[in-house]
């Protein structure tokens, strides 16, 4: 492709670009010819990889759930202590959390049937996650549960709030300060 030096498109490409698309446009903006000419490429192109759209999406939903959670949880397992990794997880993602979050546009688009169970895998695989990190911390089973549901939905409120009214995002020393007092109240009595 002569627009970014390549002569061919990787399927990883378009994912990557349908990502971007619909963290920006919804799940509608995930099309092979919209995203062909974001590409500078042919639609053929585009067949090549995927069979129809429906291929594209449900290619695009697994490159999320393999970038926004499986690698998320991969790269905080590096860390030594779980209350480390709650850290760094909390770091991780309220840091990337904007006003184009491909998780609040899945979330608009929850009852497509492939999104709805993509939505329903990940947010079970990172339920289960959080929950673990709260039982090594030594909350009981029944708090560890409830503390790991607490702490998702203070993710998606964030995500939230960052799109809706970014300027109420705490940014810099206040983001640090922010985060501090989640974790607080996350790991408190």
């Amino acid at each position: 492709m002569a627009g970014q030096g390549r002569s061919r498109l990787t399927r990883d490409d378009w994912t990557s670009a349908a990502l971007r698309a619909l963290a920006t446009g919804g799940l509608g903006a995930v099309a092979i010819e919209p995203l062909a000419t974001t590409l500078g490429a042919t639609k053929g192109s585009g067949y090549w990889h995927f069979a129809n759209r429906a291929d594209l999406v449900t290619a695009t939903l697994d490159r999320w759930e393999q970038d926004h959670t499986a690698a998320v949880i991969a790269q905080v397992e590096r860390s030594a202590t779980a209350e480390v990794r709650l850290r760094d997880l909390f770091q991780l993602v309220m840091t990337h959390a904007g006003p184009n979050s491909v998780e609040l546009a899945l979330l608009a688009s929850a009852t497509d049937p492939p999104v709805a169970a993509a939505l329903q895998r990940v947010t079970q695989r990172r339920l289960t996650y959080l929950t673990e990190l709260f039982a090594e911390l030594g909350f009981d089973p029944a708090q560890a549960q409830h503390r790991a549901l607490l702490a998702y939905t203070t993710y998606l409120g964030h995500a939230q709030l960052s799109r809706t009214a970014p300027s109420a995002v705490p940014v810099g020393d206040d983001r640090a300060a922010y985060l501090q007092s989640v974790m607080t109240a996350l790991l408190g009595p």
